[in-house]
């Protein structure tokens, strides 16, 4: 008993490690990180060419792999409680391996958030193209829009 209260505890850790994962890190030209308020940036007005739906993934395509210990430990738990004696221990892996299956595929897919790829044709005749959280403002080719830059980011707004 005393190993399985042990298994909740640690699945219930990794639980909400990997839910800390999916703390708001937006690339939203609504979203300004405290470093990056009070800052001067560049402004630059174009014309949008094209406007294409993307996903955005905030892990990289790379899970930490918190999602897949988590869901193994809770899978291990639940399928140890259904068989008896050596039963346990074999519905014990196999619940340990479909959780850490499960796990896994809910970590990406919450790493995942729709964007934009806006194609923007600058005054001076340039093209720019930036890749930014879709938040309901909506862009079409022929809108007036302004880019604003600093420090390597570079936002899209009307």
């Amino acid at each position: 008993m005393k190993t399985m209260s042990r298994l909740v505890v640690v699945a219930l850790i990794a639980g909400s490690l990997a839910m800390s994962g999916c703390a708001y890190n937006s690339s939203s030209a609504d979203v300004y990180t405290a470093s990056q308020a009070q800052r001067e940036e560049t402004v630059r007005m174009g014309t949008v060419d094209s406007v294409r739906a993307v996903k955005i993934s905030s892990n990289n395509g790379q899970p930490s792999g918190l999602g897949a210990i988590g869901g193994g430990a809770l899978g291990a738990v639940a399928g140890s409680a259904l068989g008896g004696g050596r039963g346990s221990i074999v519905t014990g892996i196999i619940g340990g391996l479909a959780g850490a299956v499960a796990g896994n595929s809910v970590e990406n897919g919450v790493a995942v958030r729709d964007g934009l790829e806006i194609t923007v044709r600058l005054d001076n005749g340039d093209m720019r193209a930036i890749t930014q959280s879709a938040t309901g403002e909506i862009f079409r080719a022929g809108d007036r829009v302004r880019l604003l830059s600093s420090g390597g980011v570079t936002r899209v707004t009307h």
